[in-house]
């Protein structure tokens, strides 16, 4: 099972230490932040399954950060504030928060109501990973994500299947993160895929190993010795390439 990973985002060193020490004694994770300049270059950085977040830091409001992640991303945000009027609560909500904690608080009960975020939203923030329908370059690869079609720098369309194209699309949202074997099942999961014999498609370690072992021939130089989608010994794979996305260009309009 792969450990969660907190952000707590705070410009109280004490408070900070304290929450992280808290998380870690209790099975979690945890990375700090002072600024919101810090917790975006966490996030950039690291696989985070869940943020707390204080409101009133100093470099910027808690509400301005989360708005603007939330803009981006559906990583579960948990806001922290000694501000606890409705209105105040409120405000937190509006910009996406998905829990308002008020301090002080006790720390048991912040850490139900964490377990309880990250029940609800099943880690689909961090890995589902971003999903944009861009179109993404790398290693001097195209990959359209709409049209699941990957183009190499011979100018040669690689054959993908969906799950292929899904595996692909899931590493792509994710440059440079170590993903495990279960996240990466998580995130390929389709209940409505099912086989001719009206299965579901194997999500096991091994269906993984194999999914990773197809894609490697079609977009690696040499994939027996793997420079793009490398295994990471007991974690599961990461795919070692920067990423750029851009908006995929709309259709061009009908011409009457």
């Amino acid at each position: 099972m792969t450990i969660p990973r907190l952000l707590v985002v705070d410009d109280d060193p004490e408070m900070r230490a304290m929450l992280t020490a808290f998380l870690r004694r209790h099975g979690f994770a945890a990375l700090e932040a002072a600024t919101g300049a810090q917790a975006r270059a966490e996030f950039a950085r690291h696989r985070i399954d869940l943020i707390l977040l204080d409101v009133m830091l100093g470099d910027e409001s808690g509400l301005e950060i989360c708005a603007r992640l939330r803009a981006e991303h559906d990583v579960p945000i948990v806001m922290l504030s000694a501000l606890s009027a409705d209105h105040q609560r409120m405000a937190g909500y509006a910009r996406g928060a998905d829990d308002y904690v008020a301090k002080p608080f006790n720390p048991e009960l912040l850490l139900a109501r964490i377990r309880a975020v990250l029940r609800r939203t099943r880690r689909a923030a961090s890995l589902a990973y971003r999903r944009a329908e861009g179109v993404h370059r790398f290693a001097g690869w195209t990959f359209d994500a709409r049209t699941e079609t990957a183009t190499g720098p011979d100018g040669v369309e690689a054959s993908l299947s969906r799950r292929e194209a899904a595996l692909l699309k899931c590493l792509l949202a994710n440059p440079n993160i170590p993903l495990t074997r279960e996240e990466i099942a998580e995130a390929l999961h389709d209940p409505d895929a099912v086989d001719s014999a009206g299965t579901e498609p194997d999500a096991s370690s091994r269906a993984v190993d194999v999914l990773v072992g197809r894609l490697r021939t079609k977009i690696e130089e040499n994939p027996r010795v793997p420079a793009l989608i490398r295994t990471q010994r007991g974690v599961g794979y990461v795919l070692t390439a920067e990423v750029e996305t851009a908006p995929r260009a709309p259709a061009p309009a009908p011409v009457r």
